[in-house]
């Protein structure tokens, strides 16, 4: 696939709106000029627009049409947070539609995973391939105490003064502490157009989603017929990781790709491998 010269990178790129059904959706968009499926970008809980790695998005924007959105009621997105997974794949088609793409590839994070997950279940026609990490299953084990560990490291991150993600999303060796430091720093080059800040109401709403699913029975995943790239750390303490290698059982057609001395955040600790696995999975037929 030729590599084009995108006007922007994701730490520059315009925040702009949209509006359905009521909601005013915050977004960003790049990579349009590669042309082919757009790849949408579902977030993982807490998170904003400012959330995103910059390596991870300019690396697939340099031969993809990349789109990020804030979905109802987070960052700079208008309405009432969903309290739901199901309700936020319905808020996250809700968008895609109001785009005019009437097929996308899905690339979700954490939460955006499980959200992936539900619009491949709720609109498979919609769906070409998904690229999934540090996610799981509904029912998948662990996931409904996933606001014990958010507050607690939350709490940790307070009194330490530093970003709770270096904790939730990183180990404590060597390794992952750099990796913690690099990532940080990454998240923060972005200085102007800044999104909005989660608010507490919405980290709340989006908890309360994350143990529904948690505790929802298992459903049956051999109908999502996609190709799926399942990816994780081999130390996920937010959704343990042994939802990952049931997620690849399930999925009939999927590669699974786990990393070692890495947690929840694998993929942003080794950002060029995982970007070099992405594209030739997104590629190849």
């Amino acid at each position: 696939m030729p590599v084009h010269t995108s006007l922007y990178q994701w730490t520059t790129v315009p925040t702009e709106f949209i509006s359905a059904d009521g909601i005013g959706f915050a977004y960003r968009e790049y990579g349009q000029q590669n042309g082919g499926t757009p790849i949408i970008f579902l977030n993982h809980l807490a998170a904003v627009l400012d959330n995103w790695d910059p390596r991870i998005m300019d690396g697939i924007a340099q031969t993809h049409h990349v789109v990020a959105f804030d979905n109802r009621g987070v960052g700079a997105s208008t309405g009432r947070v969903a309290e739901s997974i199901e309700q936020m794949a319905d808020d996250a088609i809700t968008f895609i539609k109001a785009k005019g793409f009437d097929k996308v590839d899905l690339f979700g994070f954490s939460m955006g995973g499980m959200i992936s997950q539900e619009i491949a279940l709720k609109k498979p026609s919609l769906v070409r391939k998904m690229v999934i990490s540090g996610t799981g299953p509904a029912g998948g084990r662990g996931i409904s105490k996933v606001n014990r560990v958010a507050n607690f490291e939350l709490l940790r991150g307070l009194l330490t003064r530093q970003d709770p993600k270096v904790f939730l999303f990183f180990t404590r060796t060597d390794n992952g502490k750099r990796a913690a430091k690099a990532f940080i720093q990454h998240i923060n080059e972005r200085t102007q157009d800044l999104d909005k800040k989660i608010t507490i109401a919405a980290y709340r709403a989006q908890l309360k989603a994350l143990k529904k699913w948690g505790n929802k029975n298992p459903v049956d995943l051999s109908v999502i017929k996609q190709p799926t790239l399942v990816a994780n750390g081999e130390h996920d303490r937010m959704v343990p990781t042994l939802n990952t290698y049931d997620l690849a059982k399930r999925l009939p057609n999927s590669q699974l790709i786990i990393y070692p001395d890495a947690g929840h955040g694998g993929i942003f600790q080794n950002h060029k491998d995982f970007i070099k696995q992405t594209l030739n999975f997104l590629a190849n037929n």
